[in-house]
């Protein structure tokens, strides 16, 4: 054998592989340029996140649109809490008003109930008084009418007697005098003179004079004549030296002032 020969040999050897390595690279080939080829497929069919087309025709953004959610629902939450608060304070209010009202109202009925019962107790008191003063005023009228009455029996039982000049009594009188003696029977000290008595008790108007009280002529203070009012228009007087002790019309010679002794 040659040496080209040898050279041949050896070459056809080295370059001579086993078919199952042949095919495992031959496979492998085919694999990886499948897999390249999905990746690419993938990667062109998965539209882009920038891509116009697509965010243009479907805006959604999630985390966006959740924060946003979370933020309303936090907004909700305090917005309910300050209502209820708001109720709280506003019940409370009003729970309190209710209070103050039925307080007030509760003062104004005990000062209304107060209020009556001091005006009945004022009531009660003003119709005792009152009671008091009829039973007095009663009495009164009842002495004074016996008084008048006593009075007026004494003076006339001194008429026709006569008329002396600071005479008083019992067998002859002037007209202060006589008077002064006729109220000393029921126990009245009246003054010595007309004058004087002009201005003892009570005046009244001698258009409203009543029985038993004292009819003067001349001014109070300084009456000149005296007599007593015995009713039906009449007085009694000692009048002068010339009639004595007499009863009188008073439309004959009306006085000009009288008082009211009892």
């Amino acid at each position: 054998m040659s040496l080209q020969t040898s050279h041949i040999r050896r070459r056809r050897r080295a370059s001579q592989s086993p078919n199952w390595v042949r095919r495992a690279g031959v496979a492998g080939g085919v694999i990886g340029t499948l897999a390249l080829t999905g990746m690419s497929s993938s990667a062109n069919a998965e539209p882009s996140a920038a891509d116009p087309a697509t965010t243009g025709s479907i805006p959604v953004i999630p985390a966006l649109s959740t924060t946003a959610t979370a933020a309303q629902a936090a907004d909700a939450v305090d917005e309910t809490v300050v209502e209820q608060q708001l109720d709280a304070a506003r019940t409370e209010a009003r729970t309190e008003a209710m209070k103050a009202a039925q307080k007030k109202k509760a003062a104004a009925d005990a000062r209304s109930r107060a209020a009556a019962k001091a005006a009945k107790a004022r009531e009660t008191a003003t119709a005792s008084r009152s009671a008091g003063r009829t039973a007095l005023a009663a009495s009164s009228s009842t002495s004074a009418t016996g008084s008048v009455a006593s009075v007026i029996g004494f003076l006339k039982a001194q008429v026709g007697k006569p008329y002396v000049y600071g005479a008083t009594g019992p067998s002859a009188y002037d007209c202060s005098g006589l008077t002064q003696a006729a109220f000393r029977t029921i126990g009245v000290d009246l003054p010595r003179t007309s004058q004087a008595q002009s201005t003892f008790g009570t005046p009244v108007s001698v258009s409203a004079v009543q029985p038993g009280d004292l009819v003067f002529w001349g001014g109070a203070g300084s009456a000149y004549h005296v007599a007593v009012y015995i009713g039906g228009g009449q007085y009694l007087d000692a009048a002068n030296p010339s009639k004595g002790v007499v009863i009188q019309q008073m439309s004959n010679y009306m006085p000009t002032s009288a008082v009211r002794v009892l």
